[in-house]
């Protein structure tokens, strides 16, 4: 039978291993906070959902790393190159800095079409994504068809464009000038808005984008892809692209 000191050592120990267990515990999932602020005048858009809100299609640590670490990244040297050479450009968006590249010292030009483009990509991919996301509306099915001939026709010239990217790089579903739809591929972190095209739906084929799950399967991760897509989005930009 214990003692008085005894029985008060034991709860201390059970309670220091309690405090251990729970401090050693994984955070429950829930919508991400965002990653830290960069300073300047962009920062990182927390993603709407949790880290595995996607899963079994992208994983929860490939998520948190790619938007945390990957995004910030971008974010902070992009603050960096207006803080300096870029300065007399800092007080425009990033929609502006995109479509404005050639007005630009050349050595500034490629700073801001990949920093800038990595941030203002990323900001779109992160709004693109969604489980069960609906469908495509009337118009842009519509549309669909009549630029691809069907939908599964759509998603194979998408796959297409995806698995050819050589390197990195992203494949779009984007309006043109011309109000019609196509499908491209940009290398790197290049953006169709700095050719006039309106991004509707894009990929990241980075292997930062997918390299946790998939390994050097880029052809499985691109095969997800459509059951992950939030084609509320994608609707909404089509319209304003389209009117």
């Amino acid at each position: 039978m214990m003692n008085r000191r005894q029985a008060l050592a034991t709860t201390l120990l059970s309670g220091a291993a309690l405090s251990l267990i729970t401090q050693n515990r994984a955070p429950a999932a829930g919508p991400t906070p965002g990653a830290p602020v960069p300073s300047g005048p962009f920062t990182v858009p927390p993603l709407a959902y949790a880290y595995d809100a996607l899963e079994p299609f992208i994983d929860a640590e490939t998520m948190q790393l790619h938007h945390d670490k990957h995004h910030t990244a971008y974010v902070t040297k992009l603050n960096e190159a207006l803080a300096g050479d870029g300065k007399i450009y800092a007080g425009k968006s990033i929609e502006e800095l995109l479509t404005s590249l050639s007005s630009m010292p050349e050595a500034l030009q490629k700073t801001i079409r990949n920093q800038g483009g990595g941030h203002y990509n990323h900001t779109l991919f992160w709004q693109m994504l969604k489980k069960d996301g609906g469908a495509p509306s009337e118009a842009l099915s519509t549309a669909i068809h009549q630029s691809f001939g069907s939908i599964e026709d759509f998603w194979k010239k998408f796959a297409e464009a995806a698995t050819k990217q050589f390197g990195s790089g992203w494949a779009w579903l984007v309006v043109g000038a011309d109000k019609k739809l196509a499908v491209v591929s940009t290398p790197n972190q290049n953006s169709p808005i700095s050719d006039q095209q309106t991004e509707l739906l894009g990929l990241d084929v980075w292997e930062h984008a997918y390299y946790l799950k998939y390994r050097n399967k880029r052809a499985d991760y691109i095969a997800a892809f459509p059951k992950i897509v939030n084609w509320d989005f994608v609707n909404s930009r089509f319209a304003k692209a389209t009117t």
